[in-house]
């Protein structure tokens, strides 16, 4: 049943799309010659070879770490492939749509508008927190896709669960759970065990942050095996590099290291949270399980152009609705932070 609720998501056509297949994919024992892929056979080093195009070590490592098999792991150029691809694979040009919470992530509306869908937005309530109700009044058979980023961004808090599954058992399409910051939020707040009750849940993490590898572009979908199945159908026959998939093994084989990391930015996101509220500039910083803080200033732009003649970029998000008079401030290094805060005391 899951497996049939999902293909009747899929664009018809990619239902009987034939992948590229390389000979590679079709081989599942450990050979020793190669010489189906037209390659260099000379090695110069240890690229004259096509990468796994199915990634089946890297994979299996994710699999073993978030608690998943690995048929519901899809990995791809950041999570930015894996929403243009879900964008592609349930969404008929001109005719479905995107369903956000704005203010969020700007990538999910553009890659709906290159794949020409309509893109409704329900704005976040107060608390930024989706409207459950708004958002299923909104939705109808064409509303295909529903991408929640949490903890969001930019306004840094988690989507609480129980909208979330409201979302989940009554949103007609895919619910699509962008968790690119989850590891800053404590190892229980993934909603990935959630996976095995809701086959059109879709959850998005990556690399790029907790784990340091924003240079790798490495992200993640885990979900049902059937949309998993028919993502690695519509994706480029190789689109992870070679060292892609090692330096991203690698440092898997290094959580605990990175997992320090982030113990150490949590510690500094709560101390810069608490110095920056003491300013007499700052009205509000909000709450954030996110590696970043998000601040209203009484003069945002001042402050800002002020932090860049000092050398120090933030994200001005003062002008997009509900973050009036806010910058978005990134947790940095203690050296970096404390720079931070000393030019902002020297400018109350």
């Amino acid at each position: 049943m899951s497996r049939l609720l999902i293909d009747q998501l899929v664009q018809p056509h990619l239902l009987e799309l034939q992948p590229y297949a390389t000979a590679r994919h079709e081989f599942g024992g450990r050979a020793e010659v190669f010489l189906d892929a037209n390659e260099n056979p000379f090695p110069e080093n240890t690229y004259n070879r096509y990468p796994d195009p199915l990634q089946v070590t890297l994979r299996n490592k994710l699999a073993e770490i978030k608690n998943l098999r690995p048929e519901q792991v899809f990995t791809g150029q950041g999570s930015d492939e894996a929403i243009d691809l879900l964008c592609r694979l349930v969404g008929r040009p001109g005719k479905d749509e995107v369903l956000l919470c704005p203010p969020t992530y700007g990538v999910y509306a553009i890659s709906a508008a290159i794949q020409n869908l309509r893109v409704k937005e329900i704005p976040l309530m107060a608390g930024f927190q989706p409207h459950v109700e708004a958002i299923l009044k909104t939705a109808s058979a064409s509303s295909k896709l529903l991408f929640l980023c949490s903890p969001n961004n930019p306004t840094g808090n988690l989507v609480e669960n129980g909208r979330l599954e409201a979302l989940l058992n009554a949103f007609p399409g895919l619910v699509v759970v962008d968790e690119a910051y989850i590891d800053f939020a404590g190892p229980e707040a993934s909603v990935a065990p959630l996976l095995a009750r809701y086959p059109k849940l879709v959850v998005l993490q990556t690399l790029s942050k907790a784990w340091g590898q924003a240079g790798l572009r490495l992200g993640m979908a885990f979900a049902h095996p059937r949309i998993v199945e028919l993502l690695q159908r519509i994706k480029a026959p190789y689109n992870l590099a070679t060292p892609s998939q090692q330096l991203a093994l690698d440092a898997l084989n290094a959580a605990n290291r990175f997992a320090e990391q982030t113990r150490q930015l949590v510690n500094e996101r709560n101390r810069l949270a608490e110095v920056l509220q003491s300013l007499p500039q700052v009205e509000q910083v909000f709450p954030s399980q996110a590696n970043f803080l998000l601040v209203r200033f009484a003069d945002a732009n001042g402050t800002y152009q002020k932090l860049l003649s000092n050398g120090i970029i933030v994200r001005d998000r003062s002008r997009v609705p509900q973050l009036e008079g806010c910058l978005r401030m990134t947790v940095g290094t203690p050296e970096e932070n404390n720079r931070l805060l000393a030019t902002l005391q020297s400018l109350s």
